[in-house]
């Protein structure tokens, strides 16, 4: 068979195993088995009440503290809150847009400088049945590029016949019509609950909102009692709101906003017919007990009959049942919310502190080892030692990716110091992945450890998002569900983990079987290794990664072509482009074709093209690429310093690092053409993705230091040859 009779064979294949994955891409995953059960979306029953707070989280809930909240937990199904909008932190106004856009919107904010610093405006009662600063309200909604419609929760109450009762400043915002009207509205009272709690199917109430005192942005107005004494108050309102509503009733209690300028996670349960003892699921997040702002109007216009419009972000919320409302399992659900909130809250300030560490002990890694080699730092006969310590300080930093997501195995953040709990945690699996990677039958070969770091991390990640992306939750460099960016699959960070991994350990095994005469196998391994990668980044119930493959194909395309000697003409590097990009569109066409709750983003985005949208994602997403790329100084920093330095030992064959590779490639021949479909495959996906700065950055911590111990051990050998030749000399 003729090389390319078989590159003829190998494309083939790939389209017989894409149309495979098509095939699974349309097949419904199959709900966990278990003894609890999960409620189907529910039918419209009787009277819904959504009370509406802010600034509440978990760790606030007890059972003296706040007893109507502990009952509630106990009886009904609960889950912790993503509630962020369009800024940093949620303001009251935001939260109650947010419910009427069913999306994300946000009320302006006096002051200048940052968005996050700036006091909050407070709510105002309507004023002749409109709600004050509703056009300012619509100017900032249409400025955001979230396609945001405010009064949608309105409209499609109106649309469908359902009456919505306002109650209190807050819910005359998620009951306004399209033009700020609020008819039926009544202020917050004791004295008419009763009547405002049985006029209409369907009550909004707002309870007020915790202001920390101790939180607020400066020039914020004061809000009366400390913290406690607010939470107190609020829950005393929702017992009154409880009492007054009429029998049979779903109750949904939701914190819609944050107490101040900290963001984190917060709190929602619902009781009722449709809501028993339990947990509240959504697909909007696939994440059990974690739902989002987004799925609260979702949920109540499912409850209430409301026809629910196209193309919004959030899903019916759904109760896995307990098998009782006793205390212990109420207070064991309790537990799992408050470790969900503080992981959440606790790792969310540690990532800036981990990756400016990160980043800038990798530059000084690099930096030692060139002053090593020149000669700079200790004699000839100590330089060995020396990079013996660089080639186990390297492959322990390559290490730290796969340990950060392996500590959520333990409960660190229970600990009363987090730093030093996490750092423990993560320092754990680092020492475990070294220790094997440099210890094991295969730490003696050059791509060794290498291959072993690449595997193990490759592992972690494809294991995790195939088991739901549990690890990823609130991990260093995983998903943050106080961000909400996205709450499953592979993210930005996840993917370029991934696929550095995925290609370094191409690399390596293939590099064995071509020592050995068989660059056919080699291509095979290669093609298999690229195909199980981009199904799992790529399939929406895995990875849902849309800018994912369409930059690790063109790596793994230029690794295959390179093993069989075959060069990379514009003519296939225009084949490999289309067929990327056919890829996307085709995995994102299959995902649009079900059930609109069951779609990740890759379908939403086929949804905003039809519905003209699309350029308001890309342009937001653009935004934020520049605004990370600007504001993250050791990412920008690390980006170029870890390409140029990849570029340079490719391209110079005389530097000190492309003979240190020259040495290895000797024993590795894919080494230089893995590393070339390693740059291709960061720098297709900085272009393509949205914060794809992240890209090269987070791939560079994964292969650059594992480059070096390939390096450092090639340069260990030539030191230990000129050492044996001066001993022979001597003698």
């Amino acid at each position: 068979m003729t090389r390319r009779a078989l590159a003829v064979l190998i494309a083939a294949l790939v389209a017989v195993l894409g149309l495979g994955g098509a095939a699974l891409l349309t097949t419904p995953a199959k709900a966990d088995s278990g003894t609890a059960t999960t409620t189907a979306a529910p039918e419209p029953y009787g009277a819904t009440v959504l009370i509406g707070t802010g600034g509440i989280t978990w760790t606030d809930v007890s059972e003296k503290a706040t007893p109507n909240l502990w009952m509630l937990l106990r009886d009904g199904s609960s889950a912790a809150m993503s509630i962020r909008s369009v800024e940093t932190n949620t303001c009251p106004a935001d939260g109650w847009l947010g419910v009427s856009a069913a999306n994300r919107a946000s009320a302006p904010r006096p002051g200048t400088g940052r968005v996050q610093t700036r006091p909050c405006t407070p709510l105002e009662e309507p004023s002749g049945g409109v709600v004050p600063d509703w056009a300012t309200y619509e100017q900032a909604a249409a400025s955001r590029k979230f396609d945001s419609k405010l009064g949608l929760l309105g409209e499609a109450a109106a649309k469908s016949d359902v009456c919505i009762k306002p109650v209190g400043p807050g819910a005359a915002i998620a009951a306004a019509m399209p033009e700020g009207t609020a008819d039926r509205y009544s202020p917050y009272s004791p004295d008419t609950l009763l009547v405002d709690m049985n006029t209409c199917p369907l009550t909004i109430v707002d309870v007020g909102s915790v202001r920390d005192p101790e939180d607020v942005a400066e020039g914020e107005q004061a809000v009366e009692g400390s913290r406690q004494a607010q939470i107190a108050a609020i829950d005393k309102r929702i017992g009154e709101v409880i009492t007054a509503a009429p029998g049979g009733a779903d109750f949904i209690v939701a914190s819609l906003s944050d107490a101040g300028v900290t963001e984190r996670l917060r709190l929602v349960v619902a009781r009722g017919p449709n809501f028993g003892p339990g947990r509240l699921n959504t697909q909007s997040t696939r994440q059990p007990g974690l739902v989002q702002a987004q799925d609260v109007p979702v949920t109540v216009m499912s409850l209430t009959g409301v026809a629910v419009p196209d193309g919004l972000g959030g899903t019916p919320m759904t109760s896995e049942q307990a098998p009782d409302n006793s205390e212990r399992r109420a207070a064991d659900r309790l537990q799992g919310l408050v470790d969900y909130d503080l992981a959440s809250h606790e790792v969310h300030s540690l990532v800036p502190p981990f990756f400016n560490g990160f980043a800038y002990g990798q530059l000084v890694i690099y930096l030692l080892v060139l002053l090593v080699w020149k000669g700079k730092i200790g004699t000839p006969d100590t330089r060995r030692r020396v990079l013996g310590v660089v080639r186990v300080v390297a492959v322990a930093a390559a290490s730290v990716p796969a340990s950060t997501f392996l500590a959520n195995l333990l409960p660190w953040w229970r600990f009363p110091i987090p730093m030093i709990s996490i750092v423990g945690a993560v320092g754990l699996f680092v020492a475990l992945i070294a220790y094997a990677a440099l210890r094991g039958p295969w730490g003696r070969a050059a791509l060794g450890p290498l291959a072993f770091v690449a595997a193990v991390t490759m592992a972690v990640l494809a294991g995790d998002v195939i088991t739901g992306s549990r690890l990823q939750q609130s991990s260093l460099m995983g998903l943050q569900p106080v961000v909400a960016g996205r709450f499953y699959g592979m993210g930005n960070v996840t993917f370029a983990l991934f696929a550095t991994s995925a290609i370094l350990l191409a690399t390596a095994v293939s590099s064995y079987l071509v020592s050995h005469g068989r660059q056919r196998i080699a291509a095979i391994v290669v093609l298999i290794i690229g195909v199980a990668a981009v199904i799992i980044d790529g399939a929406p119930f895995w990875g849902a990664d849309g800018g994912g493959p369409p930059a690790l194909i063109p790596g793994i395309a230029y690794l295959v072509l390179s093993i069989l000697g075959l060069r990379m003409t514009w003519q296939r590097i225009g084949l490999i482009g289309l067929g990327s990009v056919a890829l996307f569109f085709g995995v994102a066409f299959l995902d649009w074709l079900r059930e609109a709750d069951s779609r990740s983003h890759l379908g939403n985005f086929i949804q905003a093209i039809i519905d003209g949208n699309a350029m308001d994602i890309v342009v937001r997403k653009a935004q934020q690429n520049w605004s990370i790329l600007l504001g993250n100084a050791p990412l920008t920093l690390l980006v170029p310093a870890a390409l140029l330095f990849v570029i340079y030992v490719l391209a110079r064959p005389t530097s000190w690092g492309s003979r240190g590779l020259g040495k290895a490639s000797e024993k590795a021949p894919t080494l230089r053409a893995g590393l070339i479909a390693l740059v291709i495959m960061l720098t297709i996906g900085f272009l393509i993705n949205d914060s794809g700065t992240a890209i090269p950055a987070v791939g560079a911590t994964v292969a650059v230091p594992l480059i070096v111990s390939v390096v450092v051990r090639s340069l260990e050998e030539d030191l230990r040859a000129v050492a044996g030749t001066r001993r022979a000399r001597r003698s």
